[in-house]
């Protein structure tokens, strides 16, 4: 029963709490202001600057991190720029390479066109020439083709065979008059 040797006093009286007892008051005082004091200053001079400077050291890091997020940002802002402004430069050169392209092939077909048509005025040329020279032939084969059906319809109708040249002279006057 140690335990009740303490609380309890000589004589099996109870005693009071030892807080709470006027006598040792003072010296609790003291042994509380002794004691607060050293966590004071152990709190203080220890405990608070580790933590100030985890707080410190935290918030520099996140400023140190905040700044280089920025400057990522603006690198990456002026990698778009760069970006958007070489896609227009080469949606301008492509838009030229196309027109001087457009213009070359329109070019090469206008002077194709070109040489297709002096061809064909070339051909065109020689085809009125042979059909002239052809005319020319058949008219000539006309002429005598008539002179011999005007000689053939004279003598039938007539039973005498007509001189050429008067045959020949009426075919010439008659087809200058058609002409």
């Amino acid at each position: 029963m140690a335990e009740s040797a303490h609380t309890e006093a000589e004589g099996g009286q109870k005693a009071p709490f030892p807080p709470f007892q006027k006598d040792t008051f003072p010296s609790q005082l003291v042994s509380l202001l002794i004691a607060f004091v050293a966590l004071y200053l152990i709190v203080s001079r220890i405990a608070l600057p580790r933590v100030g400077k985890t707080i410190e050291d935290r918030q520099a890091a996140i400023e140190g991190d905040l700044a280089e997020a920025q400057k990522l940002r603006d690198a990456s802002d002026g990698a778009l720029k760069a970006y958007e402004s070489d896609l227009a430069a080469a949606r301008s050169r492509a838009q030229a390479i196309s027109a001087e392209t457009r213009e070359k092939l329109n070019a090469a077909a206008e002077a194709e066109r070109k040489t297709l048509e002096e061809k064909l005025a070339v051909k065109l040329a020689e085809a009125e020439k042979s059909i002239a020279s052809t005319r020319q032939a058949a008219m000539g084969n006309v002429r005598g083709i008539a002179a011999e059906a005007a000689s053939a319809i004279v003598q039938r109708l007539t039973g005498l065979l007509p001189d050429g040249k008067s045959v020949d002279s009426a075919v010439d006057a008659s087809l200058k008059g058609e002409t």
